[in-house]
């Protein structure tokens, strides 16, 4: 069964939120569409705005998701893409110039050795950070400008600019530990806001400057791309588990019972959500039930999520791009769930909005769970696997070894029998059906 699915059409993406844990295993088809095999998740509290705070909590939150994986796919996970953000991650832009090859043909020697001289060049970086990696954002080849991918082309020097993200030793180190500890290796960390873009952003608003928003439990994340590259990035500290603390305060609830009422009944924007319907807060023991009224919910919600937009919108200012953005804003992450965020996003950010959904995906495979925002960034950092040929070199998983069972039948006969494992054998059944459709 294992030349059915090699281990080089398999990729798997890891990200650990600070609220939860997602995993998803996918392989790649011949017309670069990807193929969802397995998603899995797990509620997580190990983390606090992206930064690890509990190491057993989180390696434990790992383990579930991978067992969740893995139980639907009949996978052993070995390697994982990690998503890597938070505040303690910046970004620093940088240049080079190299001299093409003998041949006057840019080859991937050439790309690698701009690159590298692109690292080379930073200057100041002090021993508590490390760079995660070096990302392109445009070549020029002789006087060809504006080139994502110079393989292939004609000339004799090759220069442009990259974005190098840098985050903290500790940071990261704490991240390795937890999934170490889970049993899995690390095949590389990705810059979140990277493996979102190439999760959510389609074709058409690459050609145009678009704004990716995540907001997440413990930050929000801004992200501006031009040609599908990145050019500029935002942190900001306030994000959704705000938002649960202030329902918690104001209705005088647990954070627990804040966060259901925040799904269940949330509303970010008072313009939908005018009337004077009361919501039932369920009682603790030993106390009554009350009700609220969902107006005064809203109003709650609205005022935080006003101020996340705020600062977003302030970033966007900053940043100098905000002119050029022509194709829009994509909202992802959990924050992006709430009725009225698109309206009320269009109303503070004066530009258009639209919700995210994983772009790239084939039809007709397995893709529980990823129509939701929350878990297009698992869904990205596979993508960015295949993009860059990761699994070509790693290896991400294989298929649970089927045990031989010998039974006895009839008097001195010995027949061997072969388990078989039907989540297995569905998986490669779908795939095989796929390969012959082509």
């Amino acid at each position: 069964m294992q030349e059915l699915i090699p281990e080089t059409n398999i990729a798997v993406g890891l990200d650990i939120g600070t609220t939860r844990v997602c995993i998803v295993v996918a392989a790649k088809d011949a017309i670069g569409k990807l193929n969802v095999i397995a998603e899995g998740s797990a509620r997580s509290d190990g983390l606090r705005r992206t930064a690890v705070v509990n190491i057993n909590k989180s390696v434990a939150a790992i383990k579930a998701a991978v067992a969740d994986v893995e139980r639907e796919s009949s996978l052993v996970i070995h390697g994982v893409n990690v998503a890597i953000s938070g505040s303690h991650v910046h970004c620093i832009q940088s240049s080079s110039e190299i001299s093409i090859n003998q041949s006057g043909i840019v080859n991937e020697s050439d790309v690698y050795r701009f690159l590298e001289k692109a690292r080379a060049n930073i200057q100041n970086l002090d021993i508590n950070h490390e760079i995660i990696h070096v990302i392109h954002q445009e070549f020029i080849v002789d006087d060809q400008d504006q080139l994502l991918d110079p393989i292939g082309m004609a000339g004799s020097t090759m220069r442009g600019s990259v974005y190098i993200v840098v985050g903290l030793k500790t940071k990261i180190r704490n991240i390795r530990l937890c999934v170490e500890r889970a049993g899995l290796k690390i095949v590389g960390f990705t810059f979140k806001p990277v493996a979102l873009g190439m999760a959510v952003i389609k074709e058409r608003e690459k050609k145009g400057g678009v704004v990716v928003i995540d907001i997440g439990g413990g930050t929000t994340e801004v992200a501006i791309f031009f040609g599908g590259a990145i050019h500029y990035s935002e942190v900001i500290t306030v994000a959704g588990n705000d938002i649960t603390l202030d329902i918690a305060q104001g209705l005088q609830v647990d954070e627990k019972v804040a966060e259901s009422i925040k799904m269940k009944h949330g509303c970010a924007d008072s313009r939908i959500n005018s009337g004077h319907e009361d919501i039932v807060i369920e009682a603790c023991e030993g106390y009554s039930q009350t009700t609220f009224p969902k107006s005064s919910l809203t109003l709650i919600i609205e005022a935080r999520m006003m101020e996340i937009l705020e600062l977003v919108r302030d970033a966007l200012m900053v940043s100098g791009y905000y002119g050029a953005i022509n194709a829009g804003v994509i909202l992802t992450g959990g924050g992006s769930l709430l009725q009225g965020s698109v309206e009320l996003a269009q109303l503070v950010l004066g530009l258009d909005v639209r919700i995210s959904y994983p772009e790239g995906v084939a039809e007709g495979m397995n893709r529980r769970g990823l129509n939701s925002p929350q878990d297009v960034t698992a869904l990205g950092l596979v993508a960015y696997v295949f993009h860059n040929n990761f699994s070509r070199e790693h290896c991400f998983a294989t298929p649970v070894e089927v045990p031989e069972i010998l039974s006895a039948k009839g008097g001195d006969g010995v027949l061997v029998v072969q388990e078989k494992n039907l989540a297995w054998k569905k998986v490669v059944d779908g795939l095989q059906e796929w390969w012959e459709k082509l």
